[in-house]
């Protein structure tokens, strides 16, 4: 029976082969993730603000909906309601 072999030098190919996945990652596949959940949260954005946009004072759904849809957006309300009240100034925009 032979042991396994652990050591410095298989830890060390270890770390060279999780680096030049990491490497591979954001050469290929990094900017499109990030492209895409930017996206997402700015449709999540948009969708909170027509469902729930009485909170605002933008009504748009009757509220028998927003309150239909309300266990589901709960951990996200504060959070949505500080980033729309919040000031914007150009270099948001920017980014």
């Amino acid at each position: 029976m032979r042991g396994i072999v652990r050591g410095p030098k298989l830890d060390r190919l270890r770390d060279l082969r999780r680096a030049c996945g990491e490497v591979l990652y954001g050469m290929t596949f990094f900017d499109m993730v990030r492209d895409l959940k930017r996206a997402r949260g700015r449709s999540e954005h948009l969708f909170i603000l027509i469902v729930f946009g009485d909170l605002l004072g933008v009504p748009i759904l009757p509220p028998y909906y927003s309150l239909r849809l309300l266990p589901y957006i709960v951990p996200t309300l504060d959070m949505w309601r500080r980033s729309m009240l919040r000031e914007k100034d150009l270099t948001d925009l920017i980014g």
